[in-house]
């Protein structure tokens, strides 16, 4: 269920008002010993401004009892954007920890919340069913933390035997193959990002910026040990946002939801995929195209009916050719695996095939034909 902020009536503010003390009481900033095992009941998360990054994940204790269990210390809130970014089918989870006393401020519907200083977000990457053994691999996990009001990135690669993640801005390729119920047994060569590909996809102008954690793409339930609950009312319950913001926030469509409108899915299914990149004083700011869903009510930014302006395949006469996908240099770049066409370059190395099915059938659907 989703909603124009409607949660934040009397009785959610009045709980707000009463979790928020008893839930930052827990939120300690505590310097953690090299090396230190994952948190056990009662520890809390260890996260000193001055040493950070650590050189292991553990040292954080993020995380409660086995490290490889990701389970959630006290004060470490998870989140679920609506739509998240494809990463070659990898499974994520994401979460967010606070200092006390920090929070995020809202600042519109569609720009990133602004944390306040020491604010983590925490992002984990993996498979199941991985060969040879079915066994879960966890590849990756991801911080950002916020320093000296710029933010921060830091990437923690798992061992072979997930007990311990360790710090490596390097970047580096993983081969690993698993069993999909649905498509069988599949295969990539995994892409560890290094931190220059971080900050590729994380900037504005020159300064690093989160991508998911937008009140649009927010304002949505999410399953919490306590209760399904509304994730920008469990953000204030928490202490965790600043309450006062506007009850009109428009959750961003979901892609997947078959029942929307086909145009509204593609505008949401672009935002999250590629609307990083393709933006004002974004990455690809260069291209002719505007992703962010708050300009794609505009048809011209999606593409459509617009000249490519790098024509790679002569058979390609628009970005988004109305009813014709053969002719679509977005269907070519969203069904290539070629590192010198594919779109996003970054991020994956295999065809979404959902994603694309879900392109072509927007594409189909346009008329009249351009001219």
């Amino acid at each position: 269920m989703r909603f124009g902020l409607h949660p934040f009536n009397t009785w959610a503010v009045r709980l707000a008002a009463v979790c928020a003390v008893l839930f930052t009481a827990c939120r300690h900033e505590v310097m953690a010993p090299e090396g230190a095992p994952a948190a056990q009941p009662g520890e809390p998360v260890s996260f000193d401004l001055a040493n950070v990054p650590y050189p292991t994940l553990s040292a954080y204790r993020f995380f409660a009892g086995d490290l490889a269990d990701l389970q959630p210390n006290t004060g470490v809130l998870p989140f679920a954007p609506i739509n998240t970014l494809f990463t070659d089918h990898a499974h994520k989870n994401r979460f967010v920890w606070m200092p006390e006393g920090a929070q995020a401020h809202y600042v519109s519907d569609h720009e990133p919340l602004a944390f306040d200083e020491g604010a983590v977000l925490i992002k984990n990457f993996w498979y199941d069913n991985t060969m040879p053994d079915g066994e879960r691999r966890i590849i990756e996990t991801r911080l950002m933390f916020r320093r000296n009001g710029v933010w921060e990135f830091a990437n923690y690669v798992w061992t072979p035997d997930q007990t311990e993640a360790h710090l490596d801005m390097d970047g580096s390729y993983l081969p690993i193959s698993w069993t999909d119920a649905e498509q069988g047994t599949m295969s990539t060569t995994y892409r560890i990002p290094s931190a220059s590909e971080c900050f590729t996809c994380h900037k504005v102008n020159t300064d690093p910026l989160p991508i998911g954690p937008k009140p649009r793409n927010l304002n949505a339930d999410m399953a919490y040990p306590e209760g399904t609950m509304n994730q920008l009312a469990r953000w204030v319950q928490a202490g965790y946002l600043a309450p006062g913001f506007p009850s009109g926030i428009e959750a961003t469509p979901d892609w997947t939801e078959a029942s929307l409108p086909v145009v509204d899915r593609v505008r949401g299914y672009l935002d999250m995929q590629c609307a990083h990149c393709h933006s004002d004083q974004r990455h690809c700011d260069y291209r002719p195209l505007r992703l962010a869903f708050q300009d794609t009510d505009d048809p011209e930014n999606l593409g459509v009916c617009v000249l490519p302006d790098d024509p790679i395949d002569p058979s390609v006469t628009h970005i988004v050719a109305a009813g014709d996908t053969a002719r679509s240099m977005m269907h070519l770049r969203l069904g290539s695996t070629d590192g010198a066409v594919r779109m996003p370059l970054l991020g994956r190395t295999l065809v979404h095939r959902e994603g694309l099915a879900l392109i072509n059938e927007w594409i189909a659907s346009l008329g009249p034909p351009c001219p």
